[in-house]
């Protein structure tokens, strides 16, 4: 298995959220909700588990009659994001070629 690839990020519900926090600075929590498919309480435990790896920042708004959960990818997110995706490319690659490096076509 690839060193880079991360058992933890590829839980589907977990690679959707850092791949849809990856472009951009802050997204609301409804939007993750919407673009997940899925529940409130489903999402809250994955941010929670993101959390508590270090690999997102969750930050809530409260105004006059508006709460707001804004939910971002942290230094570390953004790295370990980066290399499952690269991990997730070169297994792809692979897959392309039926199995054979480049030191094998040599």
């Amino acid at each position: 298995m690839d060193s880079d690839f991360n058992e933890f990020l590829h839980v589907p519900a977990r690679l959707t959220i850092v791949a849809l926090l990856a472009p951009v600075t802050w997204a609301e929590f409804g939007f993750l909700r919407d673009a997940v498919e899925t529940s409130d309480s489903a999402l809250s435990k994955q941010i929670s588990a993101l959390a508590a790896e270090g690999y997102v920042d969750v930050r809530k708004e409260r105004g006059v009659g508006v709460r707001r959960t804004l939910v971002r990818l942290s230094p570390e997110g953004r790295e370990a994001f980066r290399r499952h995706a690269a991990a997730l490319e070169r297994i792809a690659a692979t897959a392309r070629t039926g199995g054979q490096t480049d030191a094998d076509a040599s």
